[in-house]
């Protein structure tokens, strides 16, 4: 019986990383959903985002020791979740198909990242997104409906991997969508707008790409963010092309060495909450 059991028990381990791998493959995947390929090229109209940025400056803190953004989950439980509450809602009112593509652009990474806040404080205190999520397939709750926007279910993947990542084919984007994670590029103090987008989009890759948990030389050694591993055809096609696309964001020195390198990375990534007392490990 045991020699039956044994590879029965095996078949199904194997089946089930196998289904579990192929979701997260297909979660990941760029392919945009048309019903937002729309916009209004003519259209003016700006979001206020004011609401959003007075919890940024109350509540976004950079953590002096790590260099990292850390966000006062706790803090804004305690003081009243409300305007974060308010802010989602007024953004999933809008219709974004009648914003123009730039404008588009700030509003879906904004949702995206007052989104996952909105999650945190569901969930608070929790030390890491990983461990949310409704379906015990997934790995974190990337896949649960998080916002309706025009009537449409949708959750974070749906916002980056079917919307953002495919309609502005912009690489820049994965330093500015936040996974409330040490590991992730910051959360931008700034919300993002219209009117300098560009320009916040190449601050958040040089602040990422400019610090340890982006880039890492350890003398020849060279250590990368798992981003890059998990999205490196959007970086390039070839590791050589990913490196030459990091290199154009970070320091002299270090855009010198990443064109130079000819190894092979390795690859690491800190799923601990970006919480603003996470690192003492005082809350969350």
């Amino acid at each position: 019986m045991r020699k039956i059991v044994i590879p029965l028990i095996a078949l199904v381990a194997v089946v089930a990383f196998g289904a579990w791998y192929f979701l997260v493959l297909n979660a990941n995947k760029s392919e945009l959903d048309e019903r937002w390929a729309e916009h209004d090229a003519a259209s003016q109209v700006q979001i206020d985002n004011s609401v959003w940025q007075t919890l940024l400056d109350d509540y976004l803190v950079t953590d002096t020791d790590s260099g990292v953004n850390l966000f006062d989950y706790e803090g804004l439980l305690d003081d009243g979740r409300e305007p974060l509450d308010e802010y989602v809602d007024q953004l999933v009112s809008e219709d974004p198909l009648q914003l123009n593509q730039t404008e588009q652009k700030a509003y879906w990474i904004n949702l995206y990242n007052a989104a996952t806040v909105q999650l945190i404080l569901d969930n608070y205190p929790v030390a890491t997104i990983t461990k949310l999520g409704e379906s015990v397939t997934d790995f974190g709750p990337w896949n649960d409906i998080s916002v309706t926007v025009n009537d449409i279910e949708l959750s974070l993947n749906d916002i980056e991997h079917r919307i953002i990542r495919p309609l502005y084919d912009d690489y820049r984007i994965h330093f500015a969508v936040n996974c409330a994670s040490i590991g992730c590029p910051n959360l931008a103090p700034v919300a993002f707008n219209s009117d300098s987008i560009d320009e916040q989009l190449d601050d958040a890759a040089a602040d990422y790409l400019n610090h340890p948990r982006g880039v890492l030389f350890d003398g020849e050694e060279l250590q990368l963010s798992t981003l890059f591993k998990w999205y490196a055809s959007d970086f390039g096609e070839t590791l050589p092309e990913v490196l030459e696309t990091l290199a154009k964001h970070t320091s002299d020195e270090v855009s010198g060495a990443l064109t130079k390198y000819q190894g092979e990375p390795t690859y690491d990534y800190d799923w601990s909450l970006n919480g603003y007392c996470s690192i003492d490990d005082e809350c969350g």
